[in-house]
């Protein structure tokens, strides 16, 4: 089931939808930190929206530090496993073909704030002026 918020995020963000483990894992192999976001049942779990509503503006917030996709349901499951965050929506952050860490459930935005540099490390601020 899909939502015309989650489906936003990949018609007006740009945002890939990866529908299968190549997909994923062609995703992942690309330079630079990724989110990915898991969103879960959005017809069970309200938060899902929320979510799918934050995410462009925590991407903008932390000035593109890293890019974004969508988690199809296929693969969902396998992936947060692996990831070892299985509640939902999350964000789940990757770079160099290993998980960085995860943020389960909607936050409050300062705790995204926190958590996220915490997650992503100093390579989010690479580049920018002291």
């Amino acid at each position: 089931m899909t939502h015309p918020l989650i489906d936003r995020l990949t018609t007006e963000h740009g945002m890939p939808h990866l529908g299968d483990e190549a997909a994923l894992a062609s995703w992942l192999d690309r330079p630079g930190t990724h989110c990915l976001f898991v969103p879960g049942d959005p017809g069970r779990n309200l938060a899902t929206t929320d979510a799918a509503v934050i995410l462009p503006e925590l991407r903008a917030a932390f000035q593109r530090a890293f890019d974004c996709a969508v988690v199809g349901d296929a693969i969902e499951a396998g992936l947060r496993e692996r990831a070892g965050v299985l509640k939902t929506p999350s964000l789940i952050f990757w770079r160099d073909g290993r998980c960085l860490g995860g943020i389960p459930k909607v936050r409050d935005w300062s705790d995204y704030l926190v958590r996220i540099p915490q997650i992503i490390g100093p390579r989010a601020g690479d580049g920018e002026a002291a």
